[in-house]
Formats: C-alpha cells, sequence, structure tokens
C-alpha cells in the first residue's frame, strides 16, 4: 500500500501513530484462538500475557475494567479464544490486542470459571462430608431462600401442601439471577440464620442455562451455604443441573419439588410411623410388667414366715445375753486379781516407811562425815604446827633476838655485808630484834 507519493522523513512517534490509525480503524474487532505464556498478574489488576502458536505470537492486555468480570482464572499453557481490538504500545513499538472477552478454547468460560472453583473449594475442604449437618426429622418451621415470582417457591408450596398442610413455610425473597443474586441470596441466609426461626432451610430456584443459574456458583453463597448454623438444601434448576451451592449444602436436591419432599413427611408415612411407635409401645410395655411380675415371683418366694425369723432372732439375743454375763463376770475376777495386785505393791513400797529409811540413812552418813571432818583437822593442826616450828628456826627475827643486828647504808638503804666497802664517817641504821639505832663508821677493819 503506497500512503506518500513523494518522499516524506517521518519521526517514529508519527509512524506508530500512524500504524497504530491503521490498526484500530481496521481491526475493531477480532477473534484469536492461541496458547496463553508469559501471563502477568500485576497488583493493578490488569492482565498482560502473549498469545501464541506454532509459527507466530501477539501481545494482549485485558485492562482492570474488563477483567474484573472474568469468571476463570488464567494459567501459562491454556488454551485461550480472545475478542479485542487491535492498537500499538508507542514506547516499544509493538502491536497488541486490547483483549474484552476471553473464554478458554474447547470450553465455555463459566464451566471453566465451575470447574476451577469447585477444585479450588473441594481442596479447602468446604465440600467435606464431615461438614453435613443432619436436617431435622420433623421439622416445624421450612425456611426457603428463592424468587417470590419463580416457579420453584410454587413447587415448594403445592407439595408441602399436599403432603404436610400443618408445617410453616417462611420464605425469604431474593432475586436468583442477574447482578447482585448472589449477594441477595448470603444475605438472606444470613438474616435467617440470625432470626434462628426455622428448622431448616431451601436455597433455590428453577432450571435455566448455565449463565441464569450462575448466582449458586458464586463462591459468596458457597461459603454463606457452609457458614450457615441452619441446616441447608439446595435446590436449583432441574435433576441435571449441578451448581457450587449443591456442593456446599448440608443437602442437595434435584429440584425445589424434591426439597418440599424431603422437608416433609406424608400423612402416609406419618401413619406408618405412629403405627409403628405404638406397636414398639405396647411390646415395651408388656415386656417390662412381664419381668416386674417375674422379679414379684421371686421376691414372693424368697420372703420367709415372719415367726421363723422373730424366734431366731429371740435366740440370738438369748445367746447373745449368756455371753454378756459370762463376759461381765470374768472381767469382775481379773480386775479384783489386780486391785489385789496393787495393794500388794502398796504396802511394800509405803512412802512412811520409805522416809524413816531414808532419815537413819541420812543420820549415819552426817556421823560419818563429822567424825572424817574432825580427823582431817587434826592431821592438818599437826602439820601446821611442825611448819610453824620450823618457821621460828628460820626467821631473821629469832636470830636478832640471840643479839645480831642488820646493818643499813643510809645513803642507799642496801645491806651492809663488807666492811671494806664501807667509808669512814658514812652513817649506817642498824636494826636490833627491838628498835634501831644511827651511827657513823669511825674505823673499819676489812
Amino acid at each position: 500500500m503506497d500512503i506518500f507519493s513523494e518522499k516524506t522523513i517521518l519521526t517514529v512517534s508519527r509512524l506508530t501513530a500512524l500504524i497504530r490509525g491503521v490498526l484500530e480503524d481496521n481491526f475493531d474487532q477480532v477473534w484469536v484462538e492461541g496458547e496463553v505464556s508469559n501471563l502477568s498478574l500485576p497488583s493493578s489488576g490488569h492482565i498482560y500475557f502473549t498469545l501464541k502458536d506454532s509459527g507466530a505470537q501477539v501481545r494482549c492486555v485485558m485492562f482492570k475494567s474488563a477483567a474484573k468480570n472474568l469468571k476463570f482464572h488464567l494459567s501459562d499453557g491454556m488454551g485461550l479464544i480472545v475478542r479485542g481490538r487491535l492498537s500499538v504500545y508507542d514506547q516499544r513499538g509493538e502491536y497488541q490486542i486490547i483483549c474484552e472477552y476471553l473464554e478458554p478454547a474447547g470450553v465455555g468460560a463459566l464451566q471453566m470459571a465451575f470447574v476451577q472453583l469447585k477444585e479450588r473449594l473441594a481442596r479447602e475442604g468446604l465440600f467435606d462430608e464431615a461438614l453435613k449437618r443432619p436436617m431435622p426429622r420433623f421439622p416445624k418451621r421450612v425456611g426457603v431462600v428463592t424468587s417470590p415470582t419463580g416457579a420453584a417457591i410454587h413447587d415448594i408450596l403445592n407439595v408441602l401442601k399436599r403432603r404436610f398442610a400443618s408445617l410453616e413455610v417462611q420464605l425469604y425473597p431474593v432475586r436468583v439471577q442477574g447482578d447482585g443474586a448472589a449477594r441477595e441470596i448470603v444475605s438472606a441466609i444470613a438474616d435467617m440464620n440470625r432470626l434462628a426461626e426455622v428448622d431448616v432451610l431451601i436455597v433455590g430456584r428453577g432450571g435455566g442455562s448455565l449463565e441464569d443459574l450462575w448466582a449458586f456458583n458464586e463462591e459468596i453463597v458457597a461459603r454463606a451455604v457452609r457458614r450457615s448454623r441452619i441446616p441447608i438444601i439446595s435446590a436449583v434448576g432441574h435433576e441435571t443441573d449441578w451448581t457450587i451451592c449443591d456442593f456446599a449444602a448440608d443437602l442437595r436436591a434435584p429440584t425445589p419439588s424434591a426439597a418440599a419432599e424431603l422437608v416433609s413427611a406424608s400423612a402416609e408415612e406419618l401413619r406408618g410411623l405412629v403405627k409403628s411407635l405404638t406397636h414398639r409401645l405396647r411390646l415395651g410395655i408388656e415386656s417390662h410388667l412381664a419381668a416386674r411380675e417375674a422379679r414379684l415371683d421371686t421376691l414372693r418366694r424368697a420372703l420367709h414366715d415372719p415367726t421363723t425369723l422373730v424366734g431366731h432372732l429371740a435366740q440370738r439375743v438369748d445367746d447373745l445375753t449368756e455371753r454378756l454375763a459370762l463376759s461381765f463376770e470374768n472381767g469382775l475376777i481379773r480386775r479384783r486379781e489386780q486391785l489385789n495386785s496393787l495393794n500388794q505393791s502398796l504396802s511394800f513400797n509405803n512412802p512412811i516407811r520409805l522416809i524413816a529409811d531414808r532419815r537413819q540413812r541420812l543420820q549415819r552418813l552426817e556421823s560419818d562425815g563429822e567424825r572424817l571432818l574432825q580427823s582431817k583437822l587434826d592431821v592438818l593442826k599437826l602439820a601446821f604446827g611442825e611448819q610453824a616450828a620450823r618457821l621460828e628456826v628460820l626467821s631473821p627475827l629469832s636470830t636478832l633476838a640471840r643479839g645480831y643486828a642488820i646493818a643499813l647504808r643510809c645513803q642507799d638503804g642496801t645491806v651492809a655485808t663488807d666492811a671494806a666497802q664501807l667509808a669512814e664517817g658514812e652513817l649506817l641504821r642498824l636494826n636490833f630484834w627491838r628498835g634501831t639505832a644511827t651511827c657513823r663508821v669511825e674505823n673499819r677493819e676489812a
């Protein structure tokens, strides 16, 4: 295609803008099938990936405004059909498909979303049988969450009226398809639990396409069903229709009419049940009475003549009386013997006699002590006299008495024992047996 008749120099931006205009004007809506690769899911909410086949590849982008409506999750290697328009990403000069709709190749988008959500919730254990709550056998009130104008509520009411007309029904009207239907169903389940006025809850609607039933495939509905304290029967569509709500519910009914039959017993069933219970009650009473009669017979046979029992007891009393008297007499003899023994022991250990004996012994000890003390004093006096005599012989006073005197030098008070040590004219004090005298040395002879 010859766009320019003359040589025209373009900038890269201008060239890219021209190409983008050509693509956007001529490829406004294209459908392309390929395999997903280089998938990128940034926090912005946009989706980036490459769509490729064996011979080529093209960059694709789905902006957040379109991506928020995507029901299934993309993954590398997934076969995909995209619908969008061609454009050019100016910064890299790449052409790309701006996707507006995606669906898995070979299977519808909703079906893929259903399979993916079912597998993910199953891995979480949301469908575990252990979580299923038992259905009340004879509920008094039944709650129904469905459209007030749909066929489902009419089918349910007709069945309940036919089978158990006195069963009370509380309808919580909601939309069952379209935008916002899932949130209304979630709110209805929460409100019915908060009111707690029904024994079982039926959540459902009549048949329709997969798109019509999609509200019951929403994850929020499945989690609301699982959170409910009231047992829930899921009754969505026809027998061949399965929804995520069916797997999460405590019981799945193939149709709304079947759900009504599950919660209500028919009059015939009730009559049969009453008849069966009456029969069991009669058998129980008869069995109980027979057992009591057998017990009464056993007790009657085991009961003895009371006069014989009284005679046995009187004999027992006589025997015990005789044994008591004999025991009392033996005890009295033992006590008397013990008393005699104690009297003898008391006589031998009479305290008056013991005191007299102790007093005589004390007197003997006092006499012996005085005698020993006097003997010791005599010995000590004799020894003292001998020592005094010896002291008298050795006393200097005795020597002085015989005419001797002690000369003391007046100068220093020392005893003068050598005349050579005296000086002429020196004063001496002479100590006699009686008295003293001071003398002067006139002459000395050594």
